[in-house]
C-alpha cells in the first residue's frame, strides 16, 4: 500500500488507467471476432472501417503499439478480400 499523498494519486491513477485499456482491448477483440463472424463481402466492409477506427483510436492513445495496430490491420483486411 502506498504511504504518500503522490503515491496513493498514483496508483489511483494506473487502476483508472487500467480499466481504460481493458475495455479498448476488449473492443478491440469484440470488433475482429464480429468481422470473422461476418460472411458477405459488403457486411464486411463496413466492419472493417469500424474495426479500423478502433485500433487507430487505440494506437493514437497508447494502448496498443503502432506496428500491432498495422499488422491487426492488415491481417482483417486480407479475410475481408478472402470474402470477395
Amino acid at each position: 500500500m502506498p504511504n504518500n499523498a503522490s503515491h496513493k494519486k498514483r496508483l489511483r491513477q494506473s487502476q483508472v488507467r487500467r480499466l481504460r485499456n481493458r475495455q479498448v482491448r476488449s473492443e478491440i477483440r469484440t470488433r475482429t471476432k464480429r468481422l470473422h463472424a461476418l460472411e458477405t463481402h459488403d457486411e464486411a466492409e463496413s466492419a472493417l472501417t469500424d474495426l479500423y477506427r478502433v485500433l487507430d483510436r487505440a494506437a493514437r492513445r497508447n494502448v496498443i503499439p503502432q506496428n500491432t495496430a498495422a499488422r491487426q490491420k492488415a491481417r482483417a483486411a486480407r479475410h475481408v478480400r478472402s470474402l470477395a
